[in-house]
């Protein structure tokens, strides 16, 4: 059985159009990708969500992650009920989309649906094409699952690829309300994202403290990081307040959510002249985001040497405890 390479995933995921509630072509091709990959099952959710898990033996991280990409970008829509209405929907001023549709950026329909035409291109360091937001999160899973599948690797995993993000995480919304995964299950949202507050492309995956909207769970964080550090992983650890992502969805649901970001060139398509052109990352950064996964979703916490901070505390507290005794009357 042929496993298929970075690149190919890569190509196959970025050239499906797709836009809010229009993500058919890409939950078709992400199916196609791993249809045949071993220990993958996948389903459907009655949202449309795509639902996948990696089940091989009886091992699990602990948590148990839950890994999180969506299959929109922000695009061009047939207004419900009309011929030749069009509507853009996702988070790009009308003006620029007005100039970019006057400029012939705008492509032919496909469907209920029309992008901007810009080609895929791949090189050994950089990857450009309408929507790396977030069609390269989905590819990462992908690349994740083909790659302990081909190592026979034993663990449990789930990921999540979610619809209708751009317009609110409605998808992830559903998902976060009849969460099918188990109740100590840890969502990770995986994006493409702005590199803002110190983040720079090509200096590694970011680790995101929060979101514009909401902070991520502190344990789940420092899981990341420990990985990161334990695996030799450059990463960076920052808050990214451009925008928001899913894990602030499940988070609003009572589920504990972390996020990780690649950092991402001309955010929804808009340069620094909020002019129309293609989106791209840097391949080292994909890359490394996908190490850093994968040593996550195949370890234990109990595993990585490092105490939570509830443990510090608590050994401190005992360390000193002859301090605080011979202060006590100091306090009456």
């Amino acid at each position: 059985m042929a496993v298929p390479n970075l690149t190919t995933i890569l190509k196959r995921i970025l050239k499906q159009p797709t836009a809010p509630f229009h993500e058919h072509h890409v939950r078709a091709e992400i199916e196609a990708l791993l249809k045949d990959c071993p220990n993958v099952k996948l389903r459907r959710d009655k949202f449309g969500n795509l639902l996948a898990t990696y089940k091989k033996g009886k091992a699990k991280s602990k948590p148990t992650w839950v890994l999180g990409a969506h299959m929109d970008h922000p695009g061009f829509v047939r207004t419900p009920g009309s011929k030749d209405e069009w509507q853009f929907l996702g988070g790009v001023p009308q003006p620029e989309v007005d100039a970019g549709v006057k400029s012939g950026k705008r492509g032919k329909p496909t469907g209920d649906l029309a992008t901007w035409n810009f080609p895929v291109n791949i090189t050994s360091e950089k990857v450009e094409a309408t929507a790396c937001d977030d069609l390269v999160g989905c590819a990462v899973i992908i690349a994740i699952m083909w790659e302990l599948s081909s190592l026979n690797f034993s663990t449990t995993f789930h990921a999540a690829f979610t619809r209708a993000e751009e317009v609110g995480f409605l998808g992830a919304w559903h998902i976060g309300q009849k969460w099918p995964f188990s109740k100590d299950a840890v969502f990770l949202s995986i994006e493409t994202s702005r590199p803002v507050n110190g983040a720079i492309m090509g200096g590694g995956p970011c680790v995101r403290v929060g979101d514009r909207l909401s902070i991520f769970d502190n344990e789940s964080t420092a899981v990341i990081m420990t990985t990161a550090k334990e695996q030799g992983i450059r990463v960076q650890r920052c808050l990214l307040d451009a925008g928001a992502c899913e894990a602030t969805a499940m988070q609003a649901c009572g589920h504990r959510s972390a996020g990780v970001s690649i950092p991402l060139g001309n955010y929804h398509n808009l340069d620094s002249n909020k002019k129309i052109t293609p989106e791209y990352v840097m391949m080292n950064d994909v890359r490394a985001l996908i190490d850093l996964l994968k040593a996550l979703v195949a370890t234990k916490h109990d595993g990585i040497g490092e105490r939570s901070i509830r443990e510090r505390v608590e050994m401190r507290m005992e360390e000193y405890a002859p301090y605080l005794k011979a202060a006590k009357k100091l306090f009456k």
